[in-house]
C-alpha cells in the first residue's frame, strides 16, 4: 500500500508524541505532571456550558449547521462585536468573517487557499509546530525567519533577504507567541503591514492568545490601518474561555483570503455542531470577565513558578503574554537532553525548544495550565531533584 509522498516531510507531531510519553510512564506507575501541554485545566464557564446543554436538545440543531460554509450567522455577528468591542476593529459578518473548528484548521485552509505548489512561506522560528505541515500539505515551502532573545522574539523584517522575500507568497505570524510568550508591539504590526504590501505577501496572524497580556497592549492585528489589505487573523475560543475540547474559532479580515477559506472548508467539512456556536455567542457576548479572571490567576501562576525556579538560580525572563514560560537550558544540555533529565528525576514533562524549530534549541517550555496543587507538586519535584544542575 502506497502513501503520499508529501506525509514524509512531516516529523511526528510533538503533542501526540508527548501525550505517549505520558502514558507510557502512567501505565508503569508513575505520577506524572504534564507541564508542555497548553490545555487550559479550568472549566469552561458554566453559561456558556449551560447554553449548549440547552440548545443541544433542539432538534432543529440536530441537522447538517447553519451557514455551513461561513458559520451561522448570529455567530459571526457576536465576533464582530466582540472584535469591536475588545479591540476597536470593525468588521462585516457577511464578508470579513468565517467560523471555524478552531484556529488550528483555519492555518490549514489558510495554505489550501492562498499558497500554490513550490510557493515560498515566511514562518517564524521558533514557532507553532503546526505550521509547516499545512503549507507542505498545500506544495509550498517553509521559509524560517529568526526570532531571538535580543530582538524581543520579532522578527526582524529588514533582515530577510530581499529574494527571499521577493519570492514569499504568506507569512505565518503569532503573537502573543507560543512558545516564547512574547507580544508583539502597534508598531512591529504597522511596519509588519508595510513590509507585506511592499512585497505583496498574504499574511495568517495566528491570534488564539490575544486576551492572555500580561505586559504590553492586547492588540489585534486587524487594529492596525492597512491590515485588512493584507491578510487575515486567526482566533479561537480554546485559551479565552477554556474551550479547547469544543473547537470553534474564526478567520477575519481580508474578504478574499476570508472566502478562500470558506471556500476550501466548504469542501472539507459541513460546518460546526450549530449548539457550539450558540454556546460560542454566549461566550463572546457574556464572558469577558471570565477572561479577565483567568489572566488574574496565569498571573500568579506565573510569579509562583518564577519565584521557585530563582532558588534553582533559574532565572526565567517572565513572559509578557500566553501562559507559557520560554526558559534557557542549564550549560551542557541541549533541550532534549535537558527535557529527558527532568522527567527521569522529576516525572514532570516540558516541552523542548527544538520541537518548535531550529532557534528554538537552547530553551525548554513551561505550561501553566494545571491546576494549583498540580503547580505546586511540580515545582517541591524540580527542587528536590534539580539540586546538582549548574543554572
Amino acid at each position: 500500500m502506497f502513501t503520499a509522498d508529501r506525509l514524509g516531510k512531516i516529523p511526528p507531531y510533538l503533542f501526540m508524541t508527548l501525550r505517549n510519553k505520558i502514558s507510557e510512564a502512567k501505565a508503569k506507575g508513575i505520577k506524572v505532571i504534564s507541564l508542555a501541554i497548553g490545555d487550559p485545566v479550568d472549566p469552561t464557564p458554566e453559561p456558556i456550558v449551560e447554553e449548549l446543554c440547552k440548545t443541544a436538545h433542539d432538534p432543529e440543531n440536530h441537522r447538517y449547521p447553519t451557514d455551513e460554509e461561513w458559520g451561522m450567522k448570529a455567530f459571526r455577528t457576536a465576533v464582530a462585536n466582540w472584535y469591536s468591542r475588545r479591540y476597536g476593529v470593525p468588521l462585516d459578518p457577511n464578508s470579513e468573517i468565517v467560523a471555524l473548528i478552531g484556529s488550528k484548521e483555519g492555518c490549514h485552509h489558510f495554505a489550501l487557499g492562498v499558497v500554490n505548489p513550490g510557493d515560498t512561506v515566511l514562518v517564524t522560528d521558533p514557532g507553532y509546530p503546526g505550521y509547516k505541515p499545512s503549507i507542505w500539505f498545500a506544495g509550498g515551502e517553509p521559509e524560517p525567519v529568526p526570532v531571538k532573545e535580543e530582538n524581543n522574539f520579532l522578527p526582524v523584517l529588514e533582515d530577510i533577504p530581499s529574494e527571499i522575500a521577493k519570492k514569499a507568497r504568506a507569512f505565518y505570524l503569532n503573537y502573543p507567541n507560543n512558545p516564547t510568550g512574547a507580544v508583539a508591539t502597534r508598531q512591529f504590526l504597522r511596519n509588519l503591514v508595510e513590509f507585506c504590501k511592499s512585497w505583496d505577501i498574504a499574511v495568517c496572524y495566528d491570534n488564539p492568545y490575544s486576551e492572555i497580556v500580561f505586559e504590553g497592549e492586547k492588540l489585534s492585528f486587524l487594529s492596525v490601518e492597512g491590515a485588512k489589505e493584507v491578510g487575515v487573523e486567526l482566533n479561537s475560543l480554546s485559551k479565552s474561555f477554556n474551550m479547547t475540547g469544543w473547537r470553534i474559532g474564526m478567520a477575519c479580515g481580508n474578504p478574499e483570503i476570508v472566502k478562500a477559506i470558506a471556500t476550501v472548508k466548504s469542501n472539507t467539512d459541513s460546518g460546526i455542531f450549530n449548539a457550539i456556536q450558540y454556546a460560542g455567542i454566549v461566550a463572546l457576548n457574556n464572558c469577558d470577565s471570565f477572561t479577565d479572571q483567568m489572566l488574574e490567576i496565569y498571573k500568579k501562576r506565573r510569579e509562583k513558578l518564577l519565584k521557585a525556579l530563582e532558588l534553582l538560580n533559574w532565572r526565567i525572563p517572565p513572559n509578557k503574554g500566553t501562559f507559557y514560560l520560554w526558559a534557557p537550558v542549564p550549560k551542557g544540555f541541549n533541550s532534549a537532553e535537558f527535557c529527558e533529565l527532568v522527567f527521569e528525576k522529576c516525572a514532570v514533562v516540558l516541552a523542548p525548544g527544538s520541537a518548535y524549530g531550529k532557534f528554538g534549541e537552547g530553551y525548554v517550555r513551561f505550561s501553566l495550565t494545571v491546576t494549583e496543587q498540580q503547580l505546586e507538586e511540580a515545582i517541591s519535584r524540580l527542587l528536590s531533584n534539580l539540586k546538582g544542575v549548574a543554572f
